[in-house]
């Protein structure tokens, strides 16, 4: 393939805080260019935010449904590989559902959409259409966290037996939704947010993280929710307690009161012969905990030879030079750029191009959501997890 592929994006326009992350990280490798935009609902945002972008002014629209209609009956040439969303929950479902009928790829912030019926629906379309669809649970694009995650798989640490993983955050320790901040207005709000706030934000992170590096499913689970700052409408703090269909007991602890922490996102997986451990403070590390030698520390670096290939298939510089977050986020744009150029020039995409959050992840992440609200609502110790 000798061209870029071209993209366009609903929702992030100026201001938005991961409108502008997934266009960073979508140019992180060349791959890629922003062609077009429905960048606000705001006209005035949305023309501004377009210019800002260097958008052509034809390809800035006032919104998605004319975007995709004149999109879609684009010359081969100029016409969008794919649509990136990352407008608030609520406004997920409908522009992804169009713009498969449409024919584009999609790439979609988490959670996937605003209920489980509408991931079951669009897991349905993307089937019918036979397109791609990334969904951006960011760190599984660590390269520790694919080291990790092939480890385990490669069986080096025997039976996976226990999980840990906590997400504090304290952002929300006060009633920021009333002071202006447009973030904490819409991510507490049930009507754009949904059933659950914190679990539904950051719990779905962690409960992606803990099944992809264990390899095992969440299969029941005893949650308890808590509303910490009075007069909240979604709970912003919750604990839940794990068991997985290959027999591991996990904990999950997600909090967005937590004063003080910032995004202390951190697993450890417990198997026979040893544990890992990962933190997003310090990403370039995993320690590997052995039961009858000492601990290993592993360190991400392009080429470093003591990696699996999925780990440095995602690693960009040379050892010490730190990776994080926007590089996550890049690796998962790459490998999904990667896969689809491939299917393009009629290749079949490696499994280190295919290694990215798509549908199925999406529908679990709902399921999480619908699951812990109901246990922590119910007296049962343990609440079967349905899809």
């Amino acid at each position: 393939m000798n061209r870029k592929l071209r993209m366009g994006m609903i929702g992030g326009g100026k201001d938005a805080f991961i409108g502008a992350i997934h266009r960073i990280a979508a140019n992180m490798d060349g791959l890629i260019e922003l062609k077009a935009g429905a960048l606000s609902i705001n006209p005035d945002i949305a023309k501004d935010s377009g210019r800002s972008l260097f958008l052509d002014e034809d390809r800035t629209y006032l919104d998605f449904k004319t975007m995709l209609e004149k999109e879609a009956a684009m010359p081969a040439d100029k016409r969008l590989d794919f649509v990136t969303i990352v407008t608030p929950n609520f406004a997920h479902f409908e522009p992804a559902m169009m713009a498969l009928d449409k024919g584009f790829h999609v790439v979609i912030e988490k959670p996937i959409t605003f209920t489980l019926d509408e991931a079951k629906q669009l897991k349905a379309k993307v089937a019918q259409t036979g397109l791609t669809l990334l969904l951006t649970h960011t760190y599984t694009g660590y390269p520790m966290v694919k080291q990790a995650r092939q480890m385990v798989k490669n069986g080096l640490l025997g039976k996976i037996r226990k999980v840990w993983v906590e997400y504090p955050q304290g952002w929300l320790s006060k009633m920021s939704e009333r002071e202006g901040n447009a973030q904490a207005a819409w991510r507490t709000d049930p009507k754009r947010s949904g059933k659950s706030g914190c679990m539904g934000d950051i719990g779905t992170h962690a409960a992606n993280l803990a099944e992809y590096i264990s390899g095992q499913k969440i299969d029941k689970l005893c949650a308890d929710l808590n509303i910490m700052v009075e007069g909240r409408a979604l709970d912003d703090d919750g604990a839940v307690l794990l068991r997985f269909d290959g027999g591991a007991a996990g904990v999950l602890m997600a909090s967005q009161v937590a004063a003080g922490e910032e995004n202390a996102l951190k697993i450890r997986v417990y198997g026979e012969k040893g544990g890992l451990e990962w933190a997003q403070h310090e990403p370039n590390t995993l320690l590997v905990k052995w039961l009858e030698k000492p601990t290993e520390i592993l360190r991400a670096g392009a080429g470093n030879p003591h990696l699996d290939a999925f780990a440095t298939h995602n690693c960009r510089t040379p050892g010490g030079h730190p990776e994080g977050y926007l590089e996550a986020f890049g690796n998962l744009y790459r490998n999904f750029a990667l896969t689809l150029q491939a299917k393009i020039d009629g290749q079949q995409p490696t499994n280190a191009m295919l290694d990215f959050p798509g549908v199925d992840d999406g529908i679990r992440g709902m399921a999480f959501i619908d699951n812990v609200v109901k246990s922590s609502a119910s007296d049962a110790k343990w609440t079967k997890f349905e899809i």
